[in-house]
């Protein structure tokens, strides 16, 4: 890409407390780090890495291709790129994905190179898991995902990799293959948004009068399909599109790719650019930047920013611990919230405003979120990235300039303060994830979506083991007061860790009824908690000790978003005298394929470790 003019001059040095934490998690990683820089070293070739196979190895990698590639395969110059796919035809984000790998093997060829479809990766989407047994896969999907493509990549055939993925733990889990392959360059391939549908406002309001029984199910369902309409990613700021966000600031997209609608002729330009630029990256280029030297600390923190700055997904707080901890990168979640305290909040995007994630990118997008935050020097700058070194290169927009894919200065000020604010005036001077703790442990807020006057709720606990038992207590007007609701035993060990949505409309009725409510759970919410205030991946777990197992109907807890407090207010004498009382939790090993996956979840870590069961 051509080189980046940008005007520096309003770029201001590096905020001392982003240079701290920077400096502590470099300090905390010396060992794994230098452990991990050591073994990619170590699996560098000087030529093509097929050149190490033997000729019956290297015939059964190329027998099913073309003529032309197998010429080129056998010439031991040429590139061969892998192509690590996630595409399947039912779920929204992931079905532009069909046409990719032809199309890239053709640009590939433009610059000599080939591309195989080295792995396909299961892509499972939570909002059709939502409240239902299969849920309870979804987390442990990531690290079966990172497994299924190191098995593709394991073939040692190739010289760099491209990565098809979007959702929520399809990129982390191609981010910790990636990084175990980490001697390969790597680049991930979005396939964009689609576009704007019914407002996400009118959407959960539809969702609420039908958990108040005030619209039938036809309703909802034609509101559902009114907002998730096309191909693409949803539009709303969860984890899907929090991952794009990340990934760009992390340097792993080209820059301005995010966020272009599918099946566009920029997002084809774009998808064609970026199988030119893995070439570049390899060994033989002379240009050498495999992922794990890319991937160091700094670009690490510069990803923790960018999901404060602008409200991201809490899943993230669990995948950013995973995908740096498989760079020899240890981070925690003080990181995170001592980050915060200098980072502002300068997006709004629904849950965390009304406007979607096209609105987003109209008002100036990714672009512009790394440009305000350089005028306070709250990022990283000397960083490398796919598209060459310095964030900078990420302050430019892609556009077709008569057909050819060119990059120019992106938006110098926001379009809509309403979704992107000046860094002078934040939304909230403190980033849109709290973390929280107390004797109840240590949990994530996503404060940024949640009312001023909601952050503090101090309110007595409503127990609950199931999610599924809320809505018959809500139906009952049981829950009509002001309430902590405590949902247990949602941690990764004891069901895999599910996402609770369903929660959110009931809770949001009482709310809007004007009770003082909040949530407690060791389960997760991800990015569309919206203005409930939820304490969630609470760890550790209550079926791992946590005092969440000792809570009672009626205790008194304390929330408080603002301080980050998490506090069960009752006597620890009497606590003392409490036994766990640990339901019976095996039918969570049954059914919808569960019982494929015991073993697995036994081995998960806590939701700070990043819930993960692979050892790097």
């Amino acid at each position: 890409m051509n080189d980046n003019n940008s005007n520096q001059k309003d770029f201001a040095p590096l905020n001392e407390s982003v240079k701290a934490v920077t400096e502590r998690i470099t300090i905390r990683s010396q060992l794994t780090r230098n452990a991990y820089l050591k073994k990619i070293n170590a699996a560098k070739s000087q030529t093509v890495h097929r050149a190490q196979l033997a000729c019956g190895n290297l015939a059964h990698g190329f027998a099913a291709c073309q003529d032309d590639d197998k010429n080129r395969l056998k010439n031991m110059v040429h590139n061969d790129i892998a192509i690590v796919t996630s595409y399947n035809d039912m779920l929204s984000a992931h079905k532009p994905y069909e046409s990719y790998p032809q199309k890239i093997k053709d640009a590939l060829h433009t610059v000599g190179a080939v591309g195989q479809v080295a792995s396909g990766v299961p892509a499972m989407c939570d909002g059709v898991t939502q409240g239902q047994d299969g849920m309870e896969l979804s987390l442990l999907s990531r690290d079966v995902i990172a497994m299924s493509a190191a098995i593709g990549l394991s073939h040692n055939m190739f010289d760099g990799s491209l990565y098809l993925g979007i959702c929520d733990k399809i990129v982390p889990g191609l981010a910790m293959a990636a990084l175990s392959f980490g001697h390969l360059p790597a680049i991930f391939i979005p396939a964009g948004p689609m576009t704007s549908g019914l407002p996400n406002k009118e959407k959960v309001r539809i969702r609420q009068l039908y958990a108040e029984g005030k619209v039938d199910r036809n309703a909802l369902l034609e509101a559902e399909a009114a907002s998730y309409h096309s191909a693409g990613t949803c539009t709303f700021y969860g984890t899907a599109n929090s991952n794009q966000m990340v990934m760009e600031v992390m340097g792993l997209h080209l820059p301005g790719a995010s966020f272009v609608h599918p099946d566009t002729p920029l997002r084809e330009a774009l998808t064609d650019a970026t199988a030119c630029q893995i070439v570049r990256l390899t060994e033989n280029s002379g240009n050498y930047l495999p992922i794990g030297q890319l991937i160091d600390e700094k670009v690490i923190v510069n990803g923790i920013i960018a999901l404060l700055a602008t409200g991201g997904s809490t899943n993230l707080t669990m995948h950013l611990v995973a995908i740096a901890r498989a760079a020899g990168i240890i981070i925690n979640w003080d990181d995170f919230s001592d980050l915060s305290k200098v980072i502002p909040l300068i997006a709004r995007i629904y849950p965390n405003g009304p406007a979607d994630i096209n609105q987003f990118q109209a008002a100036g997008g990714i672009a512009l979120i790394i440009r305000e935050l350089l005028k306070k020097g709250l990022i990283h700058r000397d960083v490398n990235t796919i598209a060459g070194f310095g964030i900078e290169r990420y302050t430019l927009e892609p556009w077709l300039n008569e057909g050819k894919l060119e990059w120019r200065e992106g938006a110098i000020h926001s379009l809509d303060t309403n979704v992107i604010a000046d860094i002078n005036a934040p939304f909230s001077s403190h980033g849109g994830t709290q973390v929280m703790q107390g004797n109840l442990g240590r949990a994530v807020m996503k404060t940024s979506a949640v009312p001023d006057d909601n952050c503090i709720i101090e309110a007595p606990a409503v127990v609950f083991n199931s999610q599924h038992d809320i809505a018959a207590q809500f139906e009952a007007g049981k829950l009509n007061k002001d309430c902590v609701v405590v949902v247990r035993y949602q941690g990764p060990q004891a069901n895999g860790m599910p996402e609770l949505h369903k929660l959110m409309p009931p809770l949001g009725v009482l709310m809007d009824r004007g009770f003082k409510v909040a949530l407690v759970t060791d389960g997760r919410l991800s990015g569309a908690s919206g203005k409930v205030p939820a304490a969630i991946h609470v760890t550790p777990e209550a079926v791992n000790g946590g005092l969440l197992s000792k809570v009672q109907d009626g205790d008194i807890i304390r929330v408080n978003g603002k301080t980050g407090e998490l506090t069960l207010l009752v006597d620890e004498q009497v606590l003392s005298h409490r036994t766990d009382a640990t339901p019976d939790l095996s039918t969570n090993n049954i059914g919808c394929g569960r019982e494929l996956f015991v073993n697995l979840r036994r081995h998960l870590s806590g939701a700070e470790q990043g819930a993960c069961c692979i050892d790097f």
